[in-house]
Formats: structure tokens, sequence, C-alpha cells
């Protein structure tokens, strides 16, 4: 977080107004990787959780050892999942996002 903090948003110098560009600091799903949008349903125990993916199905989301404790995911969280390739009922969870992402992603359209 001190980077964020430390890039603030400087006046025009060139004089020219509206050519610079909007920096985007939300994580989109990649299609390359196979991954998805989804929000938790419920929590099942273990690091399990059911999502319901935007794709329109229903899954058991693990959560892998590496982000279990730096990612608190609650239900009502909107995660992004890749699902298995040999299993499609099953994903895991990538990403977690917070309250402004979700607000970003809504006025964006990435959520219906």
């Amino acid at each position: 977080m001190a980077n964020y903090n430390s890039r603030k948003r400087q006046g025009n110098v060139s004089g020219t107004h509206g050519d610079t560009p909007e920096v985007v600091r939300v994580r989109t799903p990649r299609k390359d990787r196979n991954e998805v949008l989804a929000t938790v349903a419920s929590m099942l125990g273990a690091s399990r959780v059911r999502l319901q993916c935007m794709d329109g199905t229903v899954r058991m989301g693990r959560i892998p050892g590496s982000k279990k404790k730096r990612m608190w995911v609650h239900e009502g969280d909107i995660v992004i999942v890749t699902p298995w390739s040999f299993q499609d009922d099953k994903a895991d969870v990538v990403w977690k996002y917070t309250r402004p992402q979700v607000n970003w992603l809504e006025n964006k359209g990435y959520l219906k």
C-alpha cells in the first residue's frame, strides 16, 4: 500500500486537458487462464466454499493453502475462480475483491 499512497495524481503539466489515461487498479478475470467471476454462496468448512459462478454453474471451491490466511472469504464475497480442467464442478479461488472493487465492477458492467 505504500506505493498506492506515493502515487498521487498531479496536475496536468503540459497544459492539455483530458488526454491522461485512467488508471485501473482492479483485477479482472482473464479468459486465457479460464477465470470466472463467482459469488460465495456458503462456507462448507475445511477451506471449501460453495460458489455461484457467473457462467451459471454451482461449483465447490477450494481456497489454496498459500491464500488461506491472507484472504479471508465470507458468504456474499465476489471472487475470481479457476475451474478445474478435469472436473468442471470444482474450482480454485484465486482472488477476492474488496468493497470498492466490487462497486467498480458493478459500474463497469462486469456484474449482472
